[in-house]
Parts: structure tokens; sequence; C-alpha cells
């Protein structure tokens, strides 16, 4: 039998693992393992520091997602963006953490977050209080010993955080936060609220493409599907956009604000730019495309982002 002292990394520690630069890369969780598997070989070989990869009703679940993608890769850690919080209890996400990163040293993180109301309700959980629920299922990560051999190194632990209590829990309890969905001015506010020393990894939306409209149409379909959610629209009304900014799939304003959109030089300034900010750690996503698409484009990027 062993306890979990020393189990969860500290920031510096999961910086370390993570890399400067990961990507972000959703899809792969609604397309078959064969191209699931190539595009996160692919990715790998473009030289990012990590795959991050998501948890949605319907798709595939996140724990044996990410066994497969390290099992099918050779160095590249693979993070969760994020496990739900509703969809397993704090044990069965500290066990099977615990059993990637025993087999994969250093090649695993757990991103932990409460998701959203319609998600909890749909597995019939009361939304009322996420922070609580958030606190509480911390407080059961280790309440239980872990009784197989612990992991070589220690295990990078996130939560997702967009407004002060969360933020501010993520940095008292965990390495750090993973926003998602937010523009420059949120990770300088987020960088504020952890103060210095926990992660910030911000999720970073990109489309690499110079037309002006082509560009803002993939970017709103992306969009429009976290428009819808009081989580994402609220954290922005704290920074100060309207009602005529998130209604019609975004405003043009608020569009470039979280998208970052033109040819590679465009692109890496507003990844640099979240890095100049105050982000440690950058999970960079193409929206609106295809997995193929967005490889083909990270591909395409990863010189000048790997530079930075």
């Amino acid at each position: 039998m062993s306890d979990t002292t020393g189990f969860w990394a500290d920031p510096a520690t999961a910086g370390a693992q993570l890399g400067r630069i990961g990507v972000w890369l959703g899809g792969l969780g609604r397309v078959s393992w064969a191209e699931g598997r190539e595009a996160a070989r692919r990715v790998e070989a473009a030289g990012y520091g990590a795959l991050w990869i998501s948890e949605t009703p319907g798709g595939k679940e996140p724990f044996a997602h990410a066994g497969l993608l390290l099992g099918a890769t050779e160095r590249i850690p693979v993070a969760t963006g994020i496990a739900n919080i509703w969809v397993r209890d704090a044990t069965a996400a500290r066990d099977g953490a615990a059993a990637l990163a025993e087999a994969h040293p250093g090649r695993f993180a757990l991103g932990l977050g409460v998701s959203h109301q319609p998600v909890a309700a749909m597995r019939g959980y009361d939304y009322g209080k996420p922070l609580t629920a958030m606190k509480g299922y911390l407080d059961a990560l280790d309440a239980l010993p872990w009784n197989a051999p612990a992991p070589a190194q220690p295990v990078p632990l996130l939560l997702a955080a967009l407004r002060p209590k969360m933020l501010g829990l993520s940095a008292e309890r965990t390495a750090g936060a993973h926003p998602y969905f937010v523009p420059v001015e949120h990770t300088e506010i987020a960088r504020a609220t952890l103060g210095v020393g926990p992660l910030l990894a911000p999720e970073v939306s990109i489309v690499l493409e110079r037309d002006e409209r082509a560009a803002r149409e993939r970017a709103r379909r992306f969009a429009s599907l976290y428009l819808q959610l009081p989580n994402y629209t609220n954290n922005l009304r704290d920074l100060g956009y309207g009602d005529e900014d998130l209604e019609g799939g975004g405003s043009d304003r608020l569009i470039d604000a979280i998208v970052g959109w033109g040819d590679i030089d465009a692109v890496a300034a507003r990844v640099k730019a979240h890095l100049d900010a105050g982000a440690d750690h950058v999970c960079v996503q193409s929206v609106g495309a295809s997995v193929d698409v967005a490889v083909a484009e990270l591909e395409a990027l990863a010189p000048a982002l790997l530079s930075l």
C-alpha cells in the first residue's frame, strides 16, 4: 500500500512535463481510432509539448482514450482538458490517473472541471454550487490509499477555471489553472489572480486563414457552441462584452478577441500575446475544421510557435 504524498506535481514540475506550447485537439474524441492515432503521432512528430483531449457527452471516455494515445505515441504527454467531475467519482479519477502515470512516467496530466449545468443535469446532479462540488472532489481525491505501484514521476493536476474563486482554488489546491475560450485580457487577469508560481495553461483558439470573411466564418462556427453556455458568457460579461457581442455567434469584436486568425505570423503573435500576459503553457486549438485540417495547420505553425 502507498499513500499519495508527493503524488501530485508541484507547478514547476507540471510545467516541465507539459512544456511551453501544447495542442488542444478535442475533435480526437469524435473520430475513428485509426484517424485519431495518426493525428496524435503527427502532433508528436511536429514537436509539441503536450496533447490535450476533451470529455464531451457521447464522445470517447478520456482516461481510456488517453491510455490508447499514450500507447500509440512515444514521448508526448496527454492531458485531459477536462475530465468532468460529474461523470466519475474522485477515487476513480485518481486511480485512472495513477494507472496511466505509472505506465507512462511523466506523460499524463489530469485536468478536472465542473463542466456545465446541462451536462450535470443530464446525469441527475444539482449544479447549484459548482465551487463547493469541486472542493469536495479535491478532498476526496486522496481519501482512499493507492494500493498499486506509485507513478515514478508526480502527476500534474489542474482545474478548469475562469472566474476568481475557481482560479483561487486552482492556485491553492492544484498545480494551476486551465482556462478555456478566453481572450488575452483574461490571461492577464488570471495571472494576477493566481499570483506567481501556479501554472497557467489557457487554451488559445486559432484559424490559419488570411481571408477575413472565411476566418471569421470558421471561428464563429466554433464560438457559437460555447456562447450557449452561461459559464463562458458570464466570464465574457465580466470582461466587458455585452449582449451585442454574445448574440448571433459572436460579434466581430468578440470573435477577433477569442480566436487568433491570419497567417503564420499573425497566429504566432496571438499565442505570444498570451505568453506575454502570463501564460506558462499555451494549448493551441485550430478551430472550426476537421481533425485532419486542424493537424495540418498545427504542423505548419509548429516552427513558429515552438520558437516562442
